[in-house]
């Protein structure tokens, strides 16, 4: 029965918090040393398993292919715990005489798993959440389960393997509404870091705990007249094909100035991309979303060709990308919204003023605060672009969907990507190990103490004398 389901994940949840909560009483009193020493190990077992949780990812879900899918979770392992292996984070972090700085780990942490990255996220929280010296309790996706689970154990193997404490990564094997909700609310629920969809995230931030949640990423990529066109071109493909446009930080629309666009559409063409009729156009946007407005799962991750057979439209096997042009954006605009998938919106304006004023509407439509993407070699072009546009991340000449996640750039490298407020986010960081700790200062008195001093006025005493005894005969 649905009844004892729920009742089930949410004792298994319950258990998993109690452990969790235990192993913290252990990891609160570990060092540096000891707390790097199971990291490593945790990203020495991501990236052994790397081609096996991508083949599981894969099959599991149907989203993207396996190929990319283990360098995510290469990525997740090795370029995470690049950036993180001497970064210092208990004990005493900054020593300037008269102020120190000591990190404390938070707590038990809740890890919300979205579907398009299951085994890649679960290697990356872990490694971020254990470095800031607290546990982890994984809340899979309902189509990633057996991917999510198989992750998160081998990662647990290896840490308790290294001396943590057991328990400090858990994984709720059969997740419902109920089992995520008494994860995000339990009263050992310290923190939640929430990696999903628009309600999943939202559900966090109104748990009323602490939370890190990114939602939905919807980045246009504007082709500068100064680019150079086929690098330009073959950067946002590469971006979007990466595992089939399953990172939220890819290119959701292509905008152009008039005066250049002939020659990137040629360009586009040149490299396999497929421009939709309006009559094509109209069939593919019926499915793309669902009717309620929200991303429709069965294009999600999938190649051009396959979403294109999916919408009824003939397209060439080898095709790249779909691309259909676009003269709006909202929420009834599909091409204008997120989408998991090689399509593409392409957006053509006259004039830069005109293509500034269509990157902001496309992002407060949707992903306000995530990416933008730029290609120019005009530098008063990028700085213009780059004091105006709402983005924490803002790309130039790079892959967008691997610049944002700091594969291709020098940004942290992370795949939960804070929006900042203007995307209702709690930051804007790419986050990691610093994110997740508190920060406890020792400041000593600097101010010189200063000895009262005293002056007294004989006449005033005289006087005041004087008065009290006329009062009292």
């Amino acid at each position: 029965m649905e009844f004892d389901k729920d009742l089930r994940s949410r004792q298994e949840t319950r258990a998993l918090m109690e452990a969790a909560e235990a192993a913290y009483q252990e990891l609160k009193h570990f060092d540096q040393a000891r707390i790097d020493k199971i990291v490593a190990a945790i990203a020495e077992a991501g990236s052994k398993n790397a081609e096996l949780l991508g083949q599981m990812a894969c099959e599991e879900t149907g989203f993207g292919n396996a190929k990319d899918k283990a360098e995510k979770n290469r990525f997740a392992s090795e370029r995470v715990y690049e950036a993180i292996k001497n970064m210092k984070t208990v004990g005493i972090l900054r020593n300037e005489g008269k102020v120190w700085d000591i990190g404390v780990s938070v707590g038990v942490i809740a890890g919300i798993v979205p579907s398009t990255n299951p085994t890649s996220t679960v290697i990356y929280k872990a490694l971020i959440s254990l470095k800031a010296g607290s546990p982890i309790v994984f809340s899979p996706h309902p189509g990633a389960v057996k991917c999510t689970l198989k992750a998160a154990q081998i990662v647990a193997q290896a840490a308790y393997a290294a001396g943590c404490p057991q328990g400090a990564i858990g994984c709720i094997s059969e997740p419902t509404m109920q089992a995520v909700q008494e994860l995000m609310q339990h009263k050992y629920t310290r923190l939640i870091l929430a990696t999903g969809g628009g309600a999943m995230v939202r559900a966090a931030y109104s748990s009323g705990k602490p939370a890190i949640g990114v939602g939905a990423g919807n980045g246009p990529a504007y082709i500068h007249k100064s680019a150079d066109f086929s690098q330009a071109v073959k950067d946002i493909i590469r971006s979007k094909t990466f595992d089939n446009g399953t990172i939220c930080a890819s290119e959701q629309s292509v905008i152009l100035e008039d005066c250049c666009a002939q020659r990137v559409r040629e360009e586009f063409k040149r490299q396999g991309a497929y421009f939709l009729s309006s009559e094509e156009a109209g069939k593919l946007a019926k499915i793309l979303l669902r009717p309620d407005g929200s991303m429709n799962p069965k294009v999600v991750g999938k190649t051009a060709f396959e979403v294109a057979q999916i919408a009824g439209v003939s397209v060439p096997k080898e095709t790249t990308v779909l691309i259909a042009h676009e003269t709006e954006a909202g929420p009834t605009r599909p091409y204008s919204r997120e989408k998991l998938c090689p399509v593409l919106a392409l957006f053509v304006e006259r004039d830069e003023n005109t293509i500034l004023k269509r990157a902001i509407e496309v992002l407060l439509g949707e992903g306000a605060g995530h990416t933008f993407a730029i290609h120019a070699t005009d530098p008063s072009v990028i700085e213009r672009f780059a004091l105006q546009i709402p983005v924490s991340r803002f790309l130039v000449n790079t892959p967008s969907s691997l610049g944002g996640v700091g594969y291709s750039t020098k940004l942290f490298p992370a795949l939960t990507l804070g929006c900042g407020a203007v995307g209702g986010s709690s930051s804007s960081n790419n986050i990691g190990p610093l994110d997740l700790i508190n920060i406890r200062r020792v400041a000593w008195g600097v101010e010189e103490r200063k000895e009262t001093e005293t002056t007294f006025d004989a006449s005033l005493i005289d006087a005041l004398t004087e008065e009290i005894l006329k009062k009292l005969r």
